[in-house]
């Protein structure tokens, strides 16, 4: 009977792991801005300072820290939004900019790319960032 329940117990343990989220970074919002994507704040026009696949992002005040975001990277995740929009998976990012709009609208602007890879659908998402 003890094994019995222990079993079950590790079940719904497993199945709640599942489903549940646990925050490790910063929360903040994400929106999406489309190209030009050049000049850049950070690089001006040199085309390498994208990274593979497109996968980079232009910060607001709070991150921009005077130019000093240049180059850093964050591992995000969308954490929620209108109509579920969440895929589960996490991405690394590339800062290369300094918000294009004022004032900006979210916490980190997305690559069309970005954007695509971790949200199915719509404009503004909810996120988990953090620093690597």
């Amino acid at each position: 009977m003890v094994m019995a329940l222990l079993v079950l117990a590790i079940v719904i343990a497993a199945m709640i792991s599942k489903e549940a989220y646990f925050v490790h970074g910063d929360i903040g919002t994400a929106s999406f801005y489309n190209p030009p994507y050049i000049p850049t704040k950070c690089d001006g026009n040199r085309e390498e300072q994208f990274p593979p696949g497109n996968l980079f992002v232009a910060v607001s005040d709070g991150l921009w820290d005077n130019g000093a975001a240049c180059g850093r990277r964050y591992r995000l995740r969308c954490l929620s939004g209108p109509k579920r929009p969440c895929k589960r998976r996490t991405i690394d990012v590339k800062v290369v900019d300094y918000c294009p709009v004022t004032p900006c609208p979210s916490t980190i602007m997305l690559s069309r790319d970005a954007f695509v890879a971790i949200a199915h659908h719509g404009r503004k998402i909810n996120i988990e960032y953090i620093q690597i």
